[in-house]
């Protein structure tokens, strides 16, 4: 499961921002995640909630924002409809190859935490 390695890499990226910000307790991390990034949002979520599990950061919440891939047409300059998980490769309107733009996506969006004068350890 490499999912576990993206979310080790999310907490500390999380914990890198904290740290520059004069530290504190993760409260919300808010990442999107492509439908092409080969990343199970649901299992990333499992992850992340092991990695944070006995730190500081126990219960901070990971909320995905899942990003699909556009098929557009270059010729008819407009994004193909399709079913969830199935692909088009020409344009069933003028038989152009299709375009893929997006759905690769894997950032961190949001980190909210509260600082150390909060009253946090």
């Amino acid at each position: 499961m490499h999912e576990m390695g993206i979310a080790i890499e999310i907490y500390r990226t999380c914990r890198d921002t904290v740290a520059e910000h004069g530290g504190g307790r993760l409260r919300q991390v808010r990442i999107a995640v492509g439908e092409l990034a080969a990343v199970e949002p649901d299992l990333l979520v499992f992850g992340w909630e092991a990695v944070v599990a006995d730190t500081p950061d126990q219960g901070a919440a990971l909320t995905v924002d899942f990003c699909r891939a556009d098929q557009r047409c270059p010729a008819c300059n407009q994004a193909k409809d399709r079913s969830e998980g199935s692909w088009l490769r020409i344009c069933p309107d003028c038989g152009t190859p299709l375009e893929v733009r997006g759905g690769d996506e894997l950032d961190v969006i949001e980190v909210s935490f509260e600082t150390d004068e909060e009253g946090c350890p």
